[in-house]
């Protein structure tokens, strides 16, 4: 859970100064191992940059002014970096400016508190001070750690808590079963087999979009900022770039209030939800060379305004927060907007025919519809010519790249390995104490 922070102007004196030294310390360690490895071809990891902390601080002295905790944050952040890379899921990481780096965690209670129950209060900051804060958490348990970010001027304390399961289900769980096919127009399709209800594109963007060009044209007539040519930014073009940035996000919070909303509705009356897995990555990449260029650059825009993945995102962890079931129906496999749900025919059909009218069973109804009915009777197992167990529908909604994310580790999964290697290390050490005893003993018979 966010909460908005107000710091006066001392206190957002020293956020900057600790972020911008998070951000040296992020850096450094970056190119500590690259240096390492391109020079020496020596691997460095987690545990020898953070036993040379208490080194690092008797040369950089401000950094004693940090939490200790949150420099190791910082640090885990590098290796999380690194071992993302490694495995394939994330580019190779680069040096980042001020602009780029948004704050630093705290892993442990030692550096922050919080007077509040989950409402607007204060937060305490370890050497920092005292700020103010407001927001309302929806669940409210045991703090455990605490992120500070800084992001279009305004700074958040994200808290992450435990919260008893028992907070998190209702007293009594709804019996609703629902599939739901995710589209540009209708940005909903939801039926449960017999009720059908299409949620039109809110189209946040293009609404926005004629007052976005106006003002990004405007900005273009001031003086940009130039590196190469050191140049600076004209106090002008600063204020034109401010007024494009509030816009685009406003249009973001437009859009995250909206998805909340519905994820809220839906939940609320359902907890067994079937939706179609999309690769909107995919789907949104840029056309290739040819005559369709600017249509699919169109589509593409539609597709990010109605926000798929958000929208998929948070029905499914408001279901499975509740106790439900949130399937994802294999899209390639099953085809749902090319399949009959009454017969189970398949039939293609291009993206203009806006209207299922099966050749075999007669059966007519609108495409998105058609399309989520058949992946609540794939899911329930009842869809004709093709059928699934719970247990499969289970397994084909996880993805290929789970057992590399669990390989990136985490903070406890760190924590878990340096205690066994210092368990290790004390038992080498008693085995040389007990080599060495024997060896003497043998000698001086």
């Amino acid at each position: 859970m966010t909460f908005r922070l107000y710091p006066n102007k001392l206190l957002e004196q020293s956020l900057r100064y600790h972020r911008k030294l998070h951000k040296d310390l992020y850096n450094a360690a970056i190119y500590n191992r690259f240096t390492q490895y391109q020079k020496f071809n020596h691997k460095v990891d987690y545990f020898e940059q953070q036993n040379c902390l208490p080194g690092f601080k008797e040369v950089w002295i401000e950094y004693k002014e940090i939490n200790s905790q949150a420099l190791q944050a910082t640090l885990k952040r590098v290796d999380f970096a690194f071992q993302r890379w490694f495995v394939g899921l994330g580019k190779r990481p680069r040096f980042k400016s001020i602009r780029h780096y948004s704050g630093w965690t705290y892993p442990a209670k030692t550096g922050y508190s919080i007077e509040s129950s989950g409402e607007n209060r204060y937060l305490n900051l370890s050497k920092i001070g005292r700020i103010q804060m407001r927001g309302q958490a929806k669940y409210w348990g045991v703090p455990t750690t605490c992120t500070i970010v800084f992001r279009n001027g305004k700074w958040y304390a994200s808290i992450t808590v435990d919260v008893l399961d028992q907070a998190l289900k209702p007293d009594v769980l709804p019996t609703g079963a629902i599939g739901i096919d995710l589209g540009c127009k209708s940005a909903l399709s939801i039926t449960d087999g017999e009720k059908h209800q299409q949620l039109d594109a809110p189209k946040f963007l293009r609404v926005a979009e004629p007052k976005i060009k106006h003002l990004s044209k405007e900005k273009r007539r001031k003086r940009a900022p130039n590196r190469n040519k050191k140049i600076k930014a004209s106090r002008r073009w600063k204020k034109a770039q401010s007024q494009v940035s509030k816009l685009t996000r406003k249009v973001a919070n437009q859009r995250q209030n909206w998805v909340h909303q519905v994820a809220a509705e839906i939940v609320s009356s359902n907890s067994f939800v079937a939706t179609e897995k999309l690769e909107v990555k995919n789907m949104s990449s840029k056309a290739k060379k040819g005559k369709r260029k600017k249509q699919k650059a169109g589509l593409n825009k539609s597709i990010l305004d109605v926000g798929f993945g958000m929208l998929r995102s948070a029905i499914k962890y408001k279901v499975e927060q509740i106790g439900g079931l949130f399937i994802e129906v294999p899209t390639k496999k099953i085809k749902p907007s090319q399949t009959c749900p009454k017969c189970g025919h398949q039939h293609k059909k291009t993206l203009d025919i806006r209207v299922h009218e099966c050749g075999v069973c007669r059966y007519v109804q609108d495409r998105d519809i058609a399309a989520a009915e058949v992946m609540l009777y794939w899911a329930k197992g009842t869809l004709p010519g093709l059928g699934t167990s719970l247990v499969d529908a289970e397994s084909s909604g996880s993805t290929s790249c789970t057992k590399a994310r669990k390989q990136a580790g985490s903070m406890k999964q760190l924590g878990a390995k340096k205690r066994q290697k210092s368990v290790e290390v004390s038992a080498n050490n008693e085995l040389r104490d007990v080599e060495t005893h024997s060896s003497g003993g043998a000698n001086c018979g």
